[in-house]
C-alpha cells in the first residue's frame, strides 16, 4: 500500500477499504479558534495578565521594549518567571525580535530553524 501512495501506484487503484478513519476527538488540540494576544509588559506586575492569558490557552505576543529601556534587571525577572510558566504548561517562550517574544501553551509551539 505505501507503495502505491508514494509513486509505485495510483491512486485511483487504492480501494475504499484501504482508508483508515481516525478519531479527531481524542486529540489534545482544542476545536475551534485559538485566540492570539497582543500584550504589553511594561513592569512585573504585567506577568501575571500574561501568565493568566497563557494558561487560558491563549497564544500571547508580548512587546517588552518598554520595560528593557526602563530596567534591564526588571525585564530578566519578568522573563524569567513567563519562561518558568510556560516549563510548567509544556509551552514554548521565543524570542521574536529585541522587542517582542511570543507565549504559546502546551498544544502549540514555535518552529526554530
Amino acid at each position: 500500500m505505501l507503495e502505491r501512495i508514494f509513486g509505485k501506484g495510483s491512486i485511483s487503484n487504492i480501494g475504499e477499504d484501504e482508508f483508515i478513519e481516525l478519531d479527531t476527538q481524542s486529540a489534545d488540540i482544542p476545536s475551534g479558534k485559538i485566540p492570539i494576544k497582543i500584550d504589553k509588559l511594561d513592569d512585573f506586575a504585567d506577568t501575571d495578565r500574561i501568565q493568566k492569558n497563557v494558561r487560558e490557552g491563549s497564544i500571547v505576543l508580548v512587546r517588552i521594549k518598554s520595560l528593557k529601556e526602563k530596567d534591564l534587571s526588571e525585564l530578566k525577572r519578568s522573563i524569567e518567571k513567563l519562561r518558568k510558566t510556560c516549563i510548567a504548561l509544556n509551552g514554548d517562550i521565543v524570542g521574536i525580535d529585541e522587542d517582542w517574544i511570543i507565549l504559546t501553551p502546551s498544544f502549540a509551539h514555535v518552529a526554530r530553524q
